[in-house]
């Protein structure tokens, strides 16, 4: 059922570009590749770093609060490469749960590990839709023509919500003895582990400002984007149509992030009057950027395992230095010196 659900994912993304390109011609695509020049390149380097830094930094607060330790270089690190694998790999999370069993697993807890990232990456979808919905709530004209010509099918996705919610509370309801007794200590953790890593008074101020610091990188490179693509839209009436972009990033079917993106920006610019081969030709600038953006993680990638195979090798290990316990004499006191053992220990 998983398999087929990706599938169905990557499909369901594949058919948003093809339907996109075959209404809108291949002419957006080629004019978002050729808008792409040197000060977009850098200016999306610069805003990812900045972004990957905030995300990084989001993730070790969770990560201390939940009792992990987790150095900010390393979390920027991992960060990269969990961006380019996500931007590169069809199910667009699968650098996450690589960033997360990793960290688990160097740390000695994988559950808590995993949870770390878990809440790190739910605390930043709540702060994008809580400012989004303010953003958009200033214009319900875009909002409501925006979901009318796309369609959403909010009653099927209420019935299925509906149906997955009386499943799981069936599940829920029939499990007895020692699996009742498991999830029941499952979900304590997880509520413990929120409560100290996601929503203690030394945390959380600081979660919801890197998030919204990392909003406006996003919107920013958003930005770049459409200038680059030829848009001379004001700024006021810009970020709204950016806001429906990012939040249609976040729906589960995407290529990479491509996908319900470009449907989105394409149907948002037409809706306010702007041309809607424009909206798409900034979507795929967007998101070409936004994969240049993440090309350090290429680095990461390459260079982490041949660090770690050097640092395993004997050429660079320590020498164990042993020193015999023996007896030391001064001033007629008797002194006997412990024994001192240097070992090698892999970071």
């Amino acid at each position: 059922m998983g398999r087929l659900w990706r599938y169905a994912r990557v499909l369901a993304g594949l058919g948003i570009l093809v339907a996109l390109v075959v209404h809108l011609g291949t002419g957006a695509v080629v004019d978002g590749l050729r808008s792409i020049g040197t000060g977009s390149v850098l200016a999306a380097l610069g805003i990812g770093l900045l972004t990957t830094v905030f995300s990084a930094w989001r993730w070790c607060l969770v990560a201390r609060g939940v009792g992990l330790r987790l150095p900010l270089a390393t979390a920027v690190a991992d960060c990269y490469r969990a961006l380019f694998l996500n931007s590169v790999l069809p199910a667009g999370v699968l650098g996450d749960v690589h960033r997360a069993v990793n960290h688990g697993r160097r740390s000695g807890d994988v559950g808590r590990g995993v949870r770390a990232v878990v809440f790190e990456r739910v605390v930043g979808l709540v702060v994008l839709i809580v400012v989004g919905t303010g953003v958009l709530l200033a214009q319900p004209t875009l909002l409501a023509v925006t979901v009318g010509d796309l369609h959403l099918g909010r009653g099927a996705l209420g019935w299925t919500l509906t149906a997955l919610t009386a499943v799981v509370a069936l599940g829920i309801w029939t499990m007895r003895g020692a699996r009742a007794a498991r999830l029941r200590d499952a979900l304590r953790t997880v509520l413990a582990d929120v409560r100290t890593g996601v929503l203690s008074r030394g945390i959380l101020p600081g979660l919801v400002l890197l998030s919204v610091a990392a909003l406006v990188g996003y919107l920013a490179l958003f930005v770049v984007a459409a200038r680059a693509a030829g848009s001379e839209a004001p700024l006021g009436e810009l970020l709204p149509l950016l806001v429906l972009a990012l939040f249609a990033m976040a729906l589960p079917l995407n290529v990479g992030g491509w996908g319900p993106r470009e449907a989105v920006t394409a149907v948002a610019f037409g809706a306010v009057g702007f041309d809607a081969t424009q909206g798409l030709t900034t979507a795929v600038v967007y998101g070409v950027l936004s994969l240049i953006a993440c090309l350090p993680g290429v680095g990461v990638l390459l260079l982490r395992r041949p660090v770690a195979r050097l640092l395993r090798s004997p050429a660079v290990r320590q020498p164990e230095v042993l020193a015999a316990a023996e007896p030391v004499t001064d001033s007629g006191v008797e002194w006997t010196s412990r024994p001192t053992r240097l070992v090698w220990r892999e970071c």
